[in-house]
């Protein structure tokens, strides 16, 4: 995806705190529209996860853990639609992470449009071993940096997750 699509990533806390969010600009594009003149389901998904990449893969690079370019695989993904979303106004998304597992983690999502709250949503990730195929733990790295962006606001970002 090129960069220019994408404005900078901006903390969601000052310079002196830890970030507790990851935030970026998604553009909207004609194509993500549906018959009804509004961005499809399925795309919001795709957007959704544009965003993840930006975030788990280039940022988390650039911090040095690279590891998380390695294969994840979306075992779980709700997603509360709140307002149709439109062709032209970028999408505002905000990241964070809710919960860190053994092998998996959940990603919670809140998006905007002309400052409006458009879907909240959440994505339980577990990270691939390469050469095996299989789940693997977690890496001391992945989980601070993880750690780095994780929140306590459940209520907010625990959409459709059960607590078992």
């Amino acid at each position: 995806m090129p960069r220019s699509m994408h404005r900078n990533i901006v903390p969601a806390d000052g310079p002196d705190q830890p970030q507790r969010r990851f935030r970026c600009e998604i553009p909207v594009r004609w194509s993500d529209q549906d018959v009804n003149g509004h961005v499809n389901n399925a795309r919001v998904v795709t957007l959704m996860e544009e965003a993840r990449l930006l975030w788990l893969n280039r940022r988390a690079a650039s911090a040095g853990v690279e590891s998380f370019s390695h294969p994840k695989f979306v075992v779980a993904l709700n997603v509360d639609f709140l307002k149709p979303i439109s062709y032209g106004p970028a999408l505002e998304l905000c990241l964070a992470i809710s919960r860190i597992g053994t092998s998996s983690f959940t990603v919670s999502y809140e998006a905007s449009q002309d400052t409006h709250t458009v879907f909240r949503a959440s994505t339980v990730l577990v990270v691939i071993d390469r050469s095996s195929g299989r789940p693997r733990a977690l890496h001391a790295e992945e989980i601070a940096y993880l750690t780095g962006y994780t929140t306590l606001d459940h209520e907010a970002n625990n959409i459709g997750e059960t607590n078992d």
